[in-house]
């Protein structure tokens, strides 16, 4: 198996994949993100924040494929550059994710 090597060590972006993956996990399907945005309000602020969750569900799933590509496929494992990109796509690509819920749930108040 070969290493990478990086200024900074790997575990680093791999843990805050992780970290974003459970605040995103967390808002969408453990109901954080219901109570924070839409509390006790109507049906229709459920419904709209569901749709915003859904199309936020398209990056979270976008952004745990390049993080397990870049442990799991041996041209990102044995290429510095590679594992780079694939982790810090993965990362933005969490960001997203969490962005477009938080907006979402704004709109949908």
């Amino acid at each position: 198996m070969a290493r990478v090597r990086l200024g900074f060590s790997p575990i680093l972006p791999t843990i805050a994949s992780f970290l974003l993956a459970t605040l995103w996990g967390l808002s969408v399907f453990a109901g954080w993100g219901l109570e924070a945005f839409c509390g006790g309000s109507s049906p229709s602020c459920v419904q709209r924040l569901a749709v915003f969750s859904s199309v936020s569900g398209l990056f979270a799933a976008v952004a745990a494929c390049l993080t397990v590509a870049a442990w799991a496929l041996p041209t990102a494992r044995q290429d510095e550059r590679t594992f780079t990109r694939f982790m810090g796509l993965s990362v933005a690509s969490w960001i997203a994710a969490e962005g477009l819920l938080f907006l979402g749930g704004l709109l949908a108040k």
